[in-house]
């Protein structure tokens, strides 16, 4: 099945080509700016239907400044809300922290965000749409990445932790392993005037706004495979998770094995022309735990400094740019990338363990020295 509308032109003859496969946030995202930088952009997606779960993302300012140059700005203004005075506490209420919203409001001007999968997901078909030549593809599994090489200038890797593209390309040394832990996601269907995380032992629990009247959930507990477990298990703990969690629907929550991608990847792109160009972008490159809540905004960011690196090759080419010009481009774009995604990964699985521990004095004392 195929997803196309709008009736925008055509990329244009002799315009190079590109096959992103995976049609979630990275994957949409970089359609997106390799179309604006004149691509000729073909997306496969495995799904027969695109997620719209409704978890919520946080968007950074440095990927809304992002989204901003991929023109898809508008789902941001009209429908994220903003994230601020949220705290670290303990299960009995007690205040340990602040998150650091506000510092990060002052330096970039601008607040983090939080938005609904399901409107980011719309927005970014919405950009695409704009085209009007830019098809999506679903229900196409990729198992032959040699083949989509010989027939596109660039694969994109946009699958996910288990990406096609990665395995294809780069082997399976590097791939999921799982943390150990149990995530839980979901949405109330009232508003928490209580933001922010509270850390017990071995567990925590998260509260953030998605939207007016509702309220996004996360929560690990070691072991809990029913609902009814996951309640019991935060049972005595402030208010409002117990109320929080008795207003959701189970039907509704998310249960899912925390993992990440390891070891790190050597490199994000492949630029071997006899083989053809591939770039990895995303979970794909660089899957993470979700305690930084960045997965969404790397994904971004990967998106945008790809099309950017195209740009730059383009006009700093003394001929029209081919494969040389194609390879500095994904060299550049590597630059820029790999190291930061990774360490934003290693900063999470970091995080991870700190909130997990069961040596709670250590790692409350520890949390009390962070700044007000």
């Amino acid at each position: 099945m195929t997803r196309r509308t709008g009736t925008g032109a055509g990329a244009g003859v002799g315009t190079r080509t590109a096959t992103v496969v995976g049609a979630g946030i990275g994957g949409l995202a970089t359609a997106i700016g390799l179309r604006r930088a004149g691509w000729r952009v073909t997306v496969l997606e495995r799904r027969t239907e695109l997620e719209r779960y409704g978890a919520a993302f946080g968007i950074h300012p440095t990927a809304q400044a992002a989204l901003d140059r991929l023109g898809v700005q508008a789902a941001l203004r009209d429908h994220a809300v903003p994230y601020r005075d949220a705290r670290i506490r303990t299960p009995d209420g007690r205040v340990l922290a602040r998150l650091p919203l506000e510092r990060i409001e002052e330096k970039a001007g601008r607040p983090e965000l939080l938005i609904s999968r399901p409107y980011l997901v719309d927005a970014l078909l919405a950009g695409l749409d704009a085209f009007g030549d830019v098809p999506v593809k679903l229900g196409e599994a990729v198992t032959e990445v040699s083949a989509l090489a010989a027939g596109s200038d660039l694969v994109v890797g946009a699958d996910g932790i288990r990406s096609a593209v990665r395995t294809a390309r780069f082997g399976d040394r590097s791939g999921p392993r799982e943390v150990g832990t149990v995530a839980w996601i979901g949405i109330a269907g009232f508003e928490s005037t209580v933001h922010g995380e509270t850390w017990g032992s071995g567990r925590f629990f998260g509260l953030t706004p998605v939207e007016p009247g509702r309220t996004n959930w996360y929560a690990t507990v070691p072991g809990a495979t029913t609902a009814d477990e996951l309640r019991a298990s935060f049972a005595g703990w402030h208010d409002p998770i117990p109320r929080i969690l008795d207003a959701t629907d189970p039907d509704t929550w998310i249960r899912y094995e925390m993992r990440h991608l390891y070891p790190a990847l050597p490199s994000f792109v492949s630029g071997d022309a006899s083989v053809g160009h591939v770039a990895l972008v995303g979970d794909a490159a660089h899957a993470m735990t979700p305690n930084l809540g960045q997965g969404a905004c790397t994904a971004i960011l990967d998106a945008d400094a790809l099309a950017r690196a195209d740009a730059l090759a383009r006009a700093v080419a003394v001929a029209p740019p081919g494969a040389a010009g194609l390879a500095a481009a994904l060299r550049a774009y590597d630059r820029e990338r790999r190291r930061s995604a990774q360490r934003t990964a290693f900063a999470s699985r970091t995080l991870h363990r700190f909130m997990s521990t069961e040596r709670t004095r250590l790692r409350n004392g520890a949390v009390r020295l962070l700044p007000g």
